[in-house]
Order: C-alpha cells, then structure tokens, then sequence
C-alpha cells in the first residue's frame, strides 16, 4: 500500500472526526458537470502512477490522480487503447474524474462504456476503511460488483485509490465517410448501417451531414467503404477528438446544453434549439434555453433520460428526476457507502 492511500485515509478519517464534509479534487476539468458543492478540499491529484501493465494480458492497474494523457500515451506505445475513448477536457484530466463521471466518447455504442472496462477498483469509503472490489479478469466477480458501481457515482460514494481497466489494441486502419442528409433520413440510415456487419466505430450527424467511422483491417475497412460510398473526411482524427472532448462548434454556446438518452431509432424530437446526434442515435446533444420540465416530459414520451451536461442555471436539476424505490436505492446506496454523508454530497441529487 502506498504512503499516498495512507495519508489520503488519515485524511478522511479526520475528516469524519471533526464532521467536516469533504470535496474530492484532482483535476478539476470536470467541475462545470453536476452541481456545485462545497466541503473540505481533499486532493487525490498526487496520488498518481501505473501500478501494473501487461500489454499481453490487455489490463491496465494506474491510480487515480494519474492523468488521462499520461495513461493513453503508454497505452500507444504498445498500440493499445482505452475501448470507451473517454473525452478530456483538459491535459489535466485524471483517470479517477474519468471513472467518476463515467463518460464515453463517440466510440462507446460499439465498444462498450467506461462501466464494461472496469474490472477493479481500490477505494475509500466514508467510514474511513481501505477496500478493494473485483480483480483484473472479467471473472473475478462475485456478489455486488462494487467497482462498476463506483463508475458514475460522481464521487458521492468514495474516493477511487487505483482501477484496473480493461484495454483493446488499436485498429489498423479507420476511415470516415459523410453524406448530406436531412435528421430523419440521418436516423434511418444509420440504424439499417449498424445493424449490419459493418466495422462501425463511431457516428455524427451535425444538423446536415452523417459521419461514419469505420474500423479495423485495411481490407475490412476498404470493402465496407466501397459499399457505403460517401465522400472520405479529411482529418477525421482532429473531428473525432474535437467531438469527443466537445470543443466542436456545436458547443460553444451559452444555452443550457442537454445530453440526451434515448433508443437509437427515436425520430426527430420536436423540442425548440439545434441538436447534434451521435452514437446512431442513442445520445443526443441539444441547445435550448426551453423550460427544462417540457424538455424533460418530451424525453420521457420517448422512455430516454435528458441531463443538464452544461451552463446549467442556478435553480436547474441537472440529472433526471428520480423518485420511489429507485430514489430509495441511491439512499440505501449512499448509505451503505458513506453513512455520515462526507463525500461530495448534492453533487448528483438533493439529499445525497
């Protein structure tokens, strides 16, 4: 154990002592996602490092305050990656906040999401206690599978010490494809694609146009971009990234900029503001100054979930209303975890 876990502990449990609530930091690239808090500041950010690597073994053990870019720049030169292309909002960016907040980019559809990855985890509860859940196989497993809990929790259960990820090699080749289309033809056409035998690895449609990436092997690649057609983007990797990091246009704005769940093959919503679709439909991007509650209500015609992912405004509810035995289940959670409520509390919901 690392004298960093020891004085992280010591930390916290002097923290529960004294009844003083704590906010976990690091690098801080992710604080205009969910609400504020306040509390202590305890940072994690240099608890930092690759505890185990194998590149045969296609896992990866590195602590929290390790950043993002660190981590993926070891991971290339093996000609590997993380599956779920997770986004980074600033060099800064550490794998805890990564796991905390549980964002996939553009490849999650058809890679599986931060949650698939992650194998184990190392962490500190809010009694004070050292635990570890899970291994560094997908078999290591039994009971609550703490560690795919901790991944989205915002940091209101514990404070994540280290994580064990799964990782994939690196495609040979990826080409992106565009075609001029109206949202609805968009919808439909990139539904029939990846129900097909495609190397489909990531889609956008920008209001006029459908992006298609497509990879894997050079010939596998090649034959399904002959039958596809379209025209090839250049500088695909500079769109990619600018879209998973959202530093593509479509987000400089000061409306309130939804992230909506919804099934793939949901028809245009008729909710007032620009949107941007990816995932083939599952995840939508929309700006609107609407009221929040018929936004929502239109969301749930269609059986998604809508959140508030920036500017939201002061009296806003960020994340999807909850209510009855699933509101219960995060009290029970919280609980469980953090019985005296220290760590990062209101960051999700009112109450916990």
């Amino acid at each position: 154990m690392s004298d960093q876990s020891l004085s992280l502990q010591q930390q916290v449990k002097e923290n529960i002592e004294r009844g003083r609530p704590m906010q976990i930091t690091a690098g801080n690239s992710k604080l205009f996602y969910a609400h504020e808090i306040s509390g202590e500041a305890l940072s994690v950010k240099e608890h930092f490092g690759i505890i185990d690597y194998e590149p045969t073994e296609l896992v990866i053990t590195a602590r929290c305050g390790t950043r993002l870019q660190d981590l993926e720049s070891t991971l290339a030169e093996q000609n590997q990656m993380l599956a779920f292309e997770p986004p980074a909002y600033s060099k800064h960016a550490t794998l805890g906040g990564c796991i905390a907040a549980g964002l996939s980019g553009p490849r999650r559809p058809f890679a599986g999401a931060v949650r698939d990855a992650s194998l184990g985890i190392r962490m500190i509860n809010g009694t004070g206690e050292i635990l570890k859940f899970g291994g560094t196989v997908m078999k290591n497993v039994a009971g609550y599978d703490v560690s795919r809990l901790m991944v989205g929790s915002m940091g209101t259960l514990g404070i994540i010490l280290d994580t064990s990820l799964k990782i994939v090699p690196r495609p040979e080749t990826e080409i992106t494809t565009c075609y001029e289309l109206t949202e609805r033809a968009s919808i439909s056409r990139v539904n029939k694609i990846c129900a097909q035998a495609y190397p489909v690895s990531a889609t956008c449609f920008d209001g006029t146009q459908l992006f298609l990436r497509l990879s894997g092997t050079e010939s596998g690649v090649n034959k399904s971009l002959d039958m596809l057609g379209g025209e090839t983007l250049k500088d695909a990797t500079s769109f990619w990234k600018d879209l998973k990091n959202q530093r593509h246009s479509f987000f400089n704005s000061t409306k309130r900029i939804w992230r909506l769940s919804l099934k793939p093959a949901t028809p245009p919503l008729e909710i007032m503001g620009e949107q941007l679709i990816e995932w083939h439909g599952a995840q939508r991007w929309l700006t609107s100054d609407q009221n929040p509650e018929i936004i929502r209500e239109i969301i749930n015609q269609h059986g998604g979930h809508a959140i508030i992912f920036k500017n939201a405004k002061e009296d806003d509810l960020v994340f999807h209303p909850i209510s009855g035995i699933l509101h219960q289940l995060h009290m029970n959670l919280k609980l469980a975890m953090d019985p005296k409520c220290m760590f990062n509390l209101y960051r999700m919901y009112e109450g916990f």
